[in-house]
């Protein structure tokens, strides 16, 4: 029997994750809402698994320079996942404390497992020239897309308050499965044991920088893009569509990035080109997000902010990331992803209460400051894409 690829076990690995995690994102605050807990503690249960992920993923990452395979990780990892989803419903029928524990294990488990998927990827590619990251790691985007798009009717098809953690419970043990079939993906050799730990270069530092700046400037669209479009009496079947349609050119650019020309898939041009996309974005959404012949093309722009960001970032570890430091600088970049989107998620929060869209137009300062990094960081060295060799 043919057995899939390694490219076709990572795009699975993708889809099955990111599959999980288009169910969470959107409907486990349903599910806390449905458990009758107050707004407040609504609130800290969904901010908890963000500060957790600031704290554990560098950590847990970093033992992949040490010797745990990636593939173990991404398997121990899932089966934690899945047992914490299972005991969520009766850790909710104690308290929302035990619950909130809960929470805390559940982002521990879950931190590494993109970067992970993330890291094996790339490092096929740079064992493959002729593979390219974005292809493999379209399939979460997509994937992504169904369970936003299906998810809402499969839930009701299930019925009750257990729906939502059992849901999430089996897609957990899936990966897993998925993960411990994957024997034809492995990772590139590590250092040897005992060896000196490499630092991270500044010019990673700075790409780094910059694709969590921008990434942090979708704080005020993410957190009430939806609130603030229902306000202005736009209904919700295009509230739904306009997100969709964020996701779609994201799919687009990632289907397509080897048609740019090769001096395009730099880490540097990349990030510009997110950077500069959330500025227009940003300041769009002040000026015209009550508008929807506006907001179609601004949203668009996802494809860039969110999409030419992910792949620049990815393009700059893989770059300049040095062996012995690789799961250390995946874990970093997700660690100080997390950490300032949570301060500008904070940001947007307060300037939405105060001035209404005033929120987006300060997530401009922002994406201005990753375009101002990724401009520091320098030349990339000729790396692209589909090759992501060490320069």
């Amino acid at each position: 029997m043919h057995r899939p690829s390694g490219p076709a076990r990572l795009s699975l690995l993708y889809a099955v994750v990111f599959t999980e995690i288009g169910i969470a994102m959107p409907f486990m605050p349903l599910w806390l809402d449905g458990l009758g807990l107050d707004a407040r503690v609504i609130g800290l249960l969904l901010a908890l698994p963000i500060a957790t992920r600031i704290v554990a993923t560098a950590p847990l990452m970093s033992l992949l320079d040490r010797g745990l395979g990636p593939r173990r990780l991404i398997m121990l990892g899932s089966l934690a996942l899945s047992l914490t989803y299972a005991l969520m419903p009766g850790a909710a029928g104690i308290g929302w404390p035990v619950l909130a524990m809960l929470v805390v294990l559940n982002a521990v488990a879950g931190a590494p497992l993109v970067p992970c998927i993330d890291y094996l990827t790339l490092a096929a590619v740079r064992r493959d020239a002729r593979l390219v990251y974005a292809r493999i790691r379209m399939a979460g985007s997509i994937a992504f897309l169904l369970a936003n798009l299906a998810g809402g009717l499969l839930l009701s098809a299930l019925g009750g308050q257990l729906a939502v953690p059992l849901l999430l419970t089996g897609l957990a043990l899936v990966a897993g499965l998925v993960a411990w079939r994957s024997r034809s993906v492995v990772a590139l050799p590590q250092v040897p044991a005992g060896a000196v730990r490499p630092r991270l270069p500044l010019k990673l530092w700075l790409c780094i920088g910059a694709a969590a700046a921008i990434q942090a400037s979708h704080g005020a669209i993410y957190g009430f893009g939806s609130i603030y479009w229902t306000s202005q009496g736009i209904a919700p079947v295009w509230v739904g569509s306009l997100w969709a349609t964020g996701v779609l050119t994201e799919i687009a650019l990632f289907a397509g990035i080897t048609a740019l020309p090769a001096s395009w898939r730099s880490p540097v041009r990349l990030l510009t080109l997110g950077a500069g996309a959330a500025i227009l974005r940003a300041v769009g959404m002040y000026l015209l997000g009550d508008h929807l012949a506006a907001l179609v093309p601004l949203q668009c722009l996802h494809g860039l902010t969110f999409g030419a960001t992910q792949l620049g970032a990815m393009a700059a570890v893989s770059a300049f990331a040095p062996e012995g430091a690789r799961g250390r600088a995946q874990g970093t970049l997700s660690a100080v992803n997390a950490g300032i989107s949570v301060g500008a998620t904070l940001l947007s929060g307060v300037a939405y209460r105060a001035g209404g869209p005033l929120a987006f137009l300060l997530m401009a300062p922002l994406a201005a400051c990753g375009l101002g990094l990724a401009l520091a960081s320098g030349r990339a060295g000729g790396v692209t894409l589909d090759t992501d060799r060490q320069p």
